[in-house]
């Protein structure tokens, strides 16, 4: 369910028809048993009710795999208890965050996919959103926690993360600054303030105030900080009977093959 949908039976993946990998994706999003007909409004909304089910019914059928829908005696639809799917596997690390040591980015795999983007139903979007807002809150607790535990490259990772999914988040970008201010990398803090402050000016078409202006300590370094450019690197290849006067007066500043540079008028 996180990034692609997948289902796998043995270590084999199964495909399933478009309308079966629906109804599976509806249950397993929905872990309590759904009502028929309000499965099927929900998955085919504006067609009549009747032609709705009959719909679910085909779809249910086809998945042809033993045991995944478990359909109840009171017309309700749920996946068997023993299907294990990662989308109830990051809730629960999401709920289990607080009380366990400090993880790092090698262990919250769960917490770094949305559930199904490229998938566009009304449905799907409003538990998309539900736990993208979670699991980004749980990335940037996780973040500050690191930077408490002082190991900052994993709280950049982690807020890294965060930001990727989330450019516009004012919080996920303060965890990141943390994060690098933490580590003692200033100039890295400063270009996500600016970068950020960019994407909002961008956006609105002026400048915005927002809570991070208070987040870089005032230091006369920040003009340098932002001002630096990495030198450009000059050629040192040298052409056969070329040459050229770097320290000579401007006016005298001239390539000519063979012979010597002499001044102005000769």
């Amino acid at each position: 369910m996180l990034g692609s949908f997948t289902l796998v039976r043995d270590g084999t993946t199964v495909p399933l028809p478009v309308d079966a990998r629906r109804v599976v994706a509806y249950l397993a999003v929905h872990p309590r048993p759904q009502p028929r007909h309000a499965l099927a409004a929900d998955l085919w909304p504006g067609v009549p009710s009747d032609a709705a089910s009959r719909l679910l019914d085909e779809a249910v059928d086809a998945i042809g795999v033993a045991g995944l829908p478990v359909d109840s005696v009171d017309e309700e639809l749920a996946l068997t208890a023993g299907v294990e799917v990662d989308l109830a596997e990051a809730m629960a690390l999401v709920r289990e965050l607080p009380e366990r040591p400090v993880l790092g980015p090698s262990e919250i795999g769960p917490l770094c996919a949305d559930i199904l983007p490229s998938w566009t139903s009304s449905w799907i979007a409003v538990e998309r959103e539900r736990f993208r807002q979670l699991r980004l809150y749980a990335l940037e607790e996780l973040s500050l926690r690191l930077i408490a535990a002082a190991r900052h490259d994993d709280a950049i990772e982690i807020a890294q993360i965060a930001v990727h999914a989330a450019p516009s988040r004012e919080s996920a970008r303060r965890a990141l600054i943390e994060a690098h201010l933490a580590q003692g990398n200033i100039a890295a803090a400063v270009a996500q303030y600016d970068a950020y402050r960019e994407l909002l000016r961008s956006s609105v078409g002026g400048p915005v105030a927002t809570a991070l202006d208070t987040v870089l300590p005032p230091s006369p370094a920040w003009p340098a900080v932002r001002g630096f450019r990495r030198p450009v690197q000059r050629s040192a290849v040298a052409l056969p009977g070329l040459r050229s006067i770097r320290n000579a007066p401007t006016a005298s500043r001239r390539l000519v093959t063979g012979g010597s540079i002499t001044g102005p008028g000769r």
